[in-house]
């Protein structure tokens, strides 16, 4: 996550958003590789063994979330403990997966970016118009093609692989790479998106991871400590679970671990 891939990752928005604004038509050319003219199809997408490869590249990518998830969830259920991962990983794991693969994709641009997706446009046997991936006009309703869902979330593994140790960092973004761009081609396949849904998909997840990281990690003005992430969420964990203690009859004052973490981390530590 330096200048250098940023710098990369712009250059390749740039490159794609002006060679696909300016010539459309090489999404449907690239899109009509998967397509059957004589079946009037895309043949992979009644593959059961393509089609487990996509459910399991899901599961992949949701598998480097689950630690995150659980570590915020019992540090909700046990303020008084210290947090189970580091809090700031916990932290940049969950932001850059539900900023990416979820109000940015999901509930933002799939639901009222009208693209249609590459099976239903008129050039492969469907019924509406195809748009290019800049125009919101399409006529699809919702659940729409741009920008590939799946793509942002196979492409999210760059933000554990840019917690990898540094001697593995590389290798740990070439498997993330090429993760990103299998599960995409996959789509691309079974014609549930065409090839700018899935790179602006990766774009705009790497530059939500790049983002992130920078201001957890990199920045002086915004960086956090793992004793600082601990403290601001044992702070709102506490009023629940006081009154779980309550509504159980049992004691509410804080307790011995409570008060080392207090010690350690400090009163004043903001998130």
């Amino acid at each position: 996550m330096n200048r250098t891939g940023l710098v990369i990752a712009i250059g390749l928005a740039l490159v794609i958003g002006l060679l696909f604004g300016i010539f459309p038509e090489l999404d449907l050319k690239l899109a009509a590789l998967f397509y059957d003219v004589a079946q009037k199809a895309f043949p992979l997408k009644l593959n059961a063994v393509a089609a487990f490869a996509r459910d399991a590249a899901m599961w992949v990518a949701w598998a480097f979330v689950l630690p995150a998830l659980a570590a915020i969830v019992v540090k909700f259920l046990r303020p008084d403990r210290p947090m189970l991962i580091s809090g700031r990983a916990a932290i940049f794991l969950l932001v850059t997966i539900i900023l990416s693969a979820g109000i940015l994709t999901n509930l933002t641009f799939k639901s009222y970016w009208g693209r249609p997706r590459p099976v239903v446009v008129t050039q492969f046997n469907g019924d509406q118009q195809f748009v290019p991936w800049w125009d919101p006009r399409g006529t699809c309703a919702r659940n729409c093609s741009f920008f590939s869902g799946e793509g942002a979330t196979a492409f999210w593994t760059y933000a554990p692989a840019a917690l990898a140790p540094p001697a593995w960092r590389p290798l740990a973004y070439a498997a993330a790479t090429v993760f990103g761009i299998t599960t995409s081609a996959l789509r691309m396949a079974f014609g549930g998106h065409f090839f700018t849904d899935v790179a602006i998909a990766g774009l705009v997840t790497f530059f939500v991871i790049w983002l992130a990281y920078a201001l957890i990690y990199r920045w002086t003005a915004t960086r956090l400590t793992d004793a600082q992430v601990d403290a601001a969420l044992t702070r709102l964990a506490q009023p629940g679970y006081r009154l779980m203690q309550r509504l159980r009859g049992r004691s509410t004052s804080p307790q011995r671990g409570e008060v080392d973490l207090r010690s350690k981390s400090g009163e004043g530590a903001q998130l």
